[in-house]
């Protein structure tokens, strides 16, 4: 089992941001033990705008991997409960289509976490009920 939470080293080498869920702080140790660059919600996208052109919604994800010119977003939520986050994608898509977005639902946080033994954390974050991750 790899430790990343525990890991004396990953913590002085790199001043986390106060993250806004305990996931983001997990995927980005995960991040870090294999050495890839990221960065923690830079950039905001507006998606919809009034017809003075004042912004009415945005989406900003999660990180940015720029060696891989990717945006990464995370979301622990219920399948059901994840319309308005897969309509805001949808809508980066259509107005930025050179934008390269991966969105990481519940199950993959949940599978990648307990591959790198993390289940403590699993439990903590995300939850363990069967049924829950089969909605």
């Amino acid at each position: 089992m790899i430790d990343f939470l525990e890991n004396e080293a990953l913590e002085s080498e790199k001043k986390f941001p106060q993250f806004v869920h305990p996931i983001e702080e997990v995927f980005a140790r995960i991040l870090d033990f294999y050495g890839i660059q990221w960065e923690y919600e830079p950039r905001t996208f507006p998606l919809r705008w009034d017809d003075e052109g004042n912004v009415l919604e945005a989406f900003t994800p999660d990180f940015y991997l720029p060696e891989q010119n990717l945006f990464v977003e995370l979301t622990t939520l219920r399948p059901r409960l994840t319309t308005k986050k897969n309509r805001k994608l949808k809508r980066l898509k259509e107005l930025y289509p050179d934008i390269n977005i991966k969105l990481f639902k519940r199950r993959e946080l949940r599978n990648m976490m307990l591959r790198f033994g993390l289940r403590e954390e699993v439990e903590r974050i995300i939850g363990t009920d069967a049924q829950e991750m089969d909605e």
